[in-house]
């Protein structure tokens, strides 16, 4: 359920304050009904009309997909190499999408791709930086010692970075399953940090962009993204309602 007038800035068709004094004119009606100051709507069920006239919302032409990347392909377009392309992967998505924000080869896992402009860069601005949630293994147990050094600011690239939320998962003699949270997005920083504890990376995945989550998405498909999602992501929504 959404406030009528915003209902009427996401057809495009007044704003906010304009769409509250046509309110408090009766000109817009509501289930056939004159609507009044505070109405909430379902904008899927519920018929507006503005001066005797059907208000429906665009239809945007806009597409957002989320991809689980592979490990071993590239998050470009083309590659100069001949190395396999994300544009490969989602080549049946009808038009042509960009990545948002970058994924090593060598990495796999969540990765956005659109071609909304605005969209695309405000997930890259930093003042709207959302956390990305990782699934790292490496080689190895890790100590508490390490577990510390990985929680703590670091000086990568001569750049100090932010304090990473890294979590032990699971560990072995073997291998260790962390999870690291991220709110910036350095090149390789994940990579980086590890080897600058004496950490070696086996794996390396994105399951979460803020609440967007990767789920059961199977390797190598994409999906495009939900309204509530696009809503999320737009700054629309705080969260993503559980379901």
């Amino acid at each position: 359920m959404i406030k009528l007038q915003k209902y009427f800035t996401d057809c495009g068709i007044l704003s906010r304050r304009a769409a509250e004094e046509e309110i408090r004119q009766g000109h817009i009606k509501v289930n056939g009904s004159v609507a009044e100051l505070g109405l909430r709507i379902d904008p899927e069920r519920d018929i507006v009309e503005y001066r005797g006239k059907l208000v429906k919302p665009t239809v945007s032409d806009k597409l957002c997909l989320m991809l689980n990347k592979p490990r071993g392909v590239v998050t470009t377009l083309s590659d100069e190499k001949g190395r396999p392309t994300v544009a490969t992967l989602v080549s049946d998505a009808g038009r042509r999408v960009y990545p948002i924000g970058r994924l090593d080869m060598d990495s796999d896992g969540l990765l956005l791709l659109t071609d909304d402009g605005e969209l695309a860069n405000r997930l890259t601005h930093p003042r709207h930086e959302i956390s990305k949630l990782y699934r790292v293994t490496v080689r190895g147990g890790v100590s508490d010692e390490l577990l510390g050094r990985l929680n703590q600011s670091m000086t990568i690239d001569g750049y100090d970075i932010l304090p990473v939320k890294t979590v032990r998962i699971s560990s072995d003699a073997d291998k260790t399953l962390l999870e690291m949270e991220l709110f910036e997005g350095r090149n390789r920083q994940i990579r980086k940090m590890c080897a600058e504890v004496g950490l070696s990376v086996l794996r390396l995945q994105r399951i979460a962009i803020g609440d967007l989550k990767l789920g059961s998405l199977p390797q190598g498909t994409w999906r495009p993204l939900t309204d509530e999602e696009l809503a999320y992501l737009r700054g629309e929504n705080k969260t993503i309602l559980k379901k």
